[in-house]
């Protein structure tokens, strides 16, 4: 090696190690973890929440975790397939529902009883802080990220609103989980179950009448131009349902890690990522419903003694939910009076 080159390797070598670790790190990504979900790439969820979240990770980490997100099943699947493809290790982490696989995560499915939420951040709190208590057994192989909930549901319909019992007769609506679908069925109208993802055919065919979802649904799936008019209950009164959602990583990707990228993924969840999701998705709410006036779409008002006659005609459901709580060895009345008197505070 000449005298020239010689010097041209140390000064080169000699930089590197003047170079900041989190600079060298930064080059190439040590951990890539693959985001698995349901909606669309178009979803305010990805593009307002996913993708800034993934950054801030990334930001982070020092570029050392790099999260590639995969919207609209586009690893394969179906949304009921979710948790296990976190457990399975065929996604690293997955946002999905519990609702969409019944009774197996019950204190998760809680809050989506009828008549369980105020607004979604709120709601979000409440069931963070209900998972920490009671639903620490549930996910088994994965790392639970958040718990959150959106804004209560409204009816969604075409022909007429329905704002009492006699208007649900014989309607037939896409129910958006098993308790609000039983709800639904008490009151008269013929419900249906299938993921969100395959409403629009449903509302299009003429299979169903209508549909319960809250307003941050309808701009992903134009859901203002399929349905001419919304209900929600009287200002002051509880929301119809809620839908609980999970954001989980795998347990196996997570040990992988460093306890430095560990301590990076521990700082960006917990119960400040549910408040913070659960505000995003009133915020959400709020745009929702912007698109449905826009539209010029009536939106009509359940009474609040409506609503009182309908709360009556759950008490049935939250029984039989008890029931299967204390079937997997809980105390059912308990969680209840913990999820209501965690509502109520928050």
């Amino acid at each position: 090696m000449t005298r020239l080159t010689r010097r041209a390797a140390m000064t080169a070598m000699g930089a590197a190690l003047a170079t900041p670790a989190f600079l060298r790190r930064a080059q190439a990504a040590e951990v890539t973890l693959r985001l698995h979900h349901f909606l669309p790439a178009v979803a305010p969820m990805q593009s307002q929440f996913f993708e800034p979240w993934a950054k801030e990770i990334s930001d982070a980490s020092d570029g050392a975790i790099d999260i590639q997100i995969f919207p609209s099943m586009q690893l394969g699947g179906k949304p009921p397939q979710l948790a296990d493809q976190v457990r399975q290790g065929i996604c690293d982490i997955a946002w999905t529902l519990p609702v969409y696989t019944p009774d197996r995560f019950p204190v998760a499915e809680t809050l989506s009883l009828p008549f369980m939420v105020r607004n979604a951040e709120k709601t979000s709190v409440a069931m963070q802080q209900l998972m920490d208590e009671f639903g620490g057994g549930e996910y088994r192989g994965m790392k639970p990220l958040a718990f959150h909930a959106h804004d209560g549901g409204k009816l969604h319909t075409r022909g007429k609103a329905v704002t009492s019992q006699a208007d649900m007769q014989g309607m037939r609506l896409r129910a958006p989980n098993q308790a609000t679908g039983e709800l639904l069925a008490a009151l008269g109208a013929e419900t249906v179950f299938f993921p969100v993802t395959e409403m629009v055919v449903g509302l299009s065919n003429g299979l169903i009448d209508g549909c319960c979802l809250p307003y941050e649904v309808v701009p992903a799936f134009k859901l203002q131009e399929l349905t001419q008019f919304s209900a929600a209950p009287a200002p002051g009164a509880r929301g119809l349902y809620t839908n609980t959602f999970a954001l989980l990583m795998s347990e196996r990707s997570y040990d992988r890690m460093s306890p430095d990228l560990q301590k990076v993924i521990d700082g960006a969840s917990g119960a400040a990522l549910s408040q913070r999701i659960g505000a995003q998705f009133d915020a959400f709410e709020a745009f929702g419903k912007s698109k449905v006036e826009e539209q010029g779409n009536t939106i009509a008002e359940i009474p609040a003694e409506e609503i009182a006659k309908w709360q009556e005609m759950a008490q049935p459901i939250y029984d039989s939910w008890a029931g299967k709580l204390g079937d997997d060895g809980l105390d059912g009345a308990a969680v209840l009076k913990r999820a209501n008197e965690l509502l109520d505070a928050a």
